[in-house]
């Protein structure tokens, strides 16, 4: 039968080695485009991927497909890269996703950002009811015009929104809002579009200036006052709210927790096998004084008087 010890050291054994075979698994990454989701004809963008610290490549998804392919310039320091697009055009605007990959393992692919061309239509007007000067608690409305027959209006609030709207119309579409609080008030510009990628030019802005009560940020969208470098990725599903990325859990940590778990078994298994030691060692320590004293009385009685 196996001692104590044994048993105790084969057990650690099979501890960590289950937890090193747990099967890892990689965060999804972040997908972020410059200088905003909103890219006029003609001009460039960058969309950037954000991974864990390990990843050895990213990989871009365009409606599903793979788009292009980037290898961190200092793999293990840099853990973001980023795809550039020349020039902004109905052909390359449409839904993006990325992954990236570490040793073996890829990860699930970011969450989707819908990469928007601005400048192909004519210009809507925009324009706000009862008047773009209330009070807090009204009902307003804003009409978005567009002579040139469509089928798509958005509303977005200039700086940071954190909603957008959509409406479906021929001419025109109306964008109920209220009752208004202070933190309603902004400036607001308008959009027309055949599709949800392909927008025509920005309406000329309309401010709404709300008077009385208190700004209540749980109504309205709120203005953007971090640093330039906010992710700004969107998703431009009815009433798509922006999607801020989590923090990046880096499987590195899981790899050092699983070290530290069987280092911790270890050490206890050392400890263990040293009691273990030091228990056998005393009956051997006390054998031993025993067969002295025995040797030496044995000589003591053979001595000559």
């Amino acid at each position: 039968m196996p001692s104590a010890p044994a048993a105790l050291l084969f057990l650690g054994l099979c501890l960590s080695q289950g937890v090193s075979a747990q099967p890892q698994t990689l965060s999804k990454p972040v997908i972020w485009a410059k200088p905003s989701f909103m890219i006029p004809s003609g001009h460039p963008a960058v969309i950037w991927c954000e991974g864990a610290h390990k990843a050895a490549e990213y990989q871009l998804l365009f409606e599903g497909g793979l788009y292009a392919s980037e290898r961190p310039k200092s793999p293990g320091r840099v853990n973001r890269v980023k795809f550039s697009i020349q020039a902004m055009t109905s052909n390359t605007a449409g839904q993006y996703q990325c992954f990236y990959r570490s040793g073996e393992l890829w990860s699930q692919p970011s969450d989707p950002l819908d990469l928007v061309v601005t400048g192909l239509y004519d210009t809507p007007t925009l324009s706000v009811q009862p008047r773009p000067e209330v009070t807090s608690g009204e009902n307003v409305t804003f009409y978005c015009h567009l002579d040139t027959a469509t089928s798509m209006f958005f509303l977005l609030r200039e700086g940071r929104s954190s909603r957008l709207q959509r409406r479906h119309g021929a001419v025109q579409a109306e964008f109920p809002m209220g009752p208004v609080t202070r933190a309603h008030g902004g400036t607001y510009r308008c959009f027309g579009s055949y599709n949800q990628h392909a927008w025509s030019f920005p309406s000329e802005p309309v401010k709404l200036l709300v008077r009385g009560g208190v700004g209540d940020p749980t109504f309205a969208p709120t203005e953007d006052t971090s640093s330039p470098d906010r992710r700004d990725a969107y998703a431009l599903t009815p009433g798509a709210e922006i999607q801020e990325g989590p923090a990046l859990w880096d499987h590195t940590g899981q790899n050092l927790l699983r070290i530290g778990i069987a280092f911790l078994v270890l050490v206890a298994l050392v400890v263990l096998l040293i009691d273990d030691w030091l228990h056998r060692k005393r009956p051997r320590d006390r054998t031993g004084r025993a067969s002295g004293r025995e040797r030496r009385r044995r000589l003591d009685a053979t001595a000559p008087g």
